[in-house]
């Protein structure tokens, strides 16, 4: 996609309020006079690539060209490009900007990235962008430097739809913790793996005294593979991993041929 962009519509799995999708509004209306909100109505992280196929969809208006939908990132997408744009479809997708960084497992569990996976199933050009959190945590805060993305984002995403893309191809920018006005090199990164003894279930007591399971996170971290989107973003790199639709495991379909053949 090269010169002026059309419409974009922008979404994301924290919630129609979440500070992330104004950055994201912010970076949209760098690239295009043309930018549409359709948003979960509450934070959906985790929600990865799920319908809501049990209860109905209510779209609820929050401001022009700004709505809420009762459902997961992929409900939201779904009803932007089947009923409400459907006849002037967005030319762009951004999901984000995330609380957090997305990479490694991550990317299977995200809303953020899976918004961006259907879009990429609609034929739209399509971007995940999240902001991380420092992997430090003596220094760990909850104050997101969305700055960074803000700054970044719209050059890095003119640069990426200036060279183009693979229809069934998606692309998941990871905005590293760093100061908003120090030097942020971009790396093109393969998807990395988080060890995964970090990820933990916690069991605890109600006042009931009756069991029950939260999800607890060591943020210290193991040593990254090289060229990885986890290196990038410990290195204080923008982090760029493009993401194939298909997940056929070409080899190892190779070698089932030969198996049964």
């Amino acid at each position: 996609m090269a010169g002026k962009i059309g419409r974009i519509l922008v979404t994301n799995d924290d919630g129609i309020d979440a500070p992330g999708l104004r950055s994201s509004v912010k970076i949209a209306k760098q690239l295009s006079d043309d930018v549409w909100v359709v948003a979960p109505r509450e934070e959906q992280s985790g929600a990865s690539h799920s319908l809501s196929l049990n209860a109905p969809l209510r779209l609820i208006k929050r401001g022009v060209k700004r709505y809420a939908v009762t459902g997961t990132p992929t409900d939201c997408v779904m009803v932007a490009t089947r009923s409400m744009l459907r006849d002037t479809p967005p030319d762009l997708i951004l999901s984000g900007v995330n609380f957090g960084q997305n990479i490694a497992e991550d990317v299977s569990y995200s809303g953020t990235v899976s918004a961006a996976k259907e879009g990429t199933v609609f034929g739209i050009p399509s971007i995940a962008m999240s902001q991380a959190l420092t992997f430090d945590p003596e220094s760990f805060s909850r104050n997101v430097r969305f700055g960074v993305a803000e700054k970044h984002g719209a050059a890095i995403i003119r640069k990426l739809l200036s060279v183009g893309w693979p229809p069934d191809t998606l692309m998941n920018i990871n905005f590293p913790d760093i100061d908003p006005n120090s030097k942020c090199p971009v790396r093109i990164t393969k998807q990395g793996k988080r060890d995964q003894r970090l990820l933990c279930i916690e069991e605890r007591m109600d006042p009931r005294n009756n069991p029950y399971f939260w999800y607890d996170f060591n943020r210290a971290i193991s040593k990254p593979g090289k060229g990885t989107d986890i290196e990038a973003i410990m290195q204080g790199h923008v982090s760029i991993t493009p993401l194939h639709i298909d997940h056929t495991a070409n080899a190892m379909k190779r070698k089932l041929h030969t198996l049964f053949d």
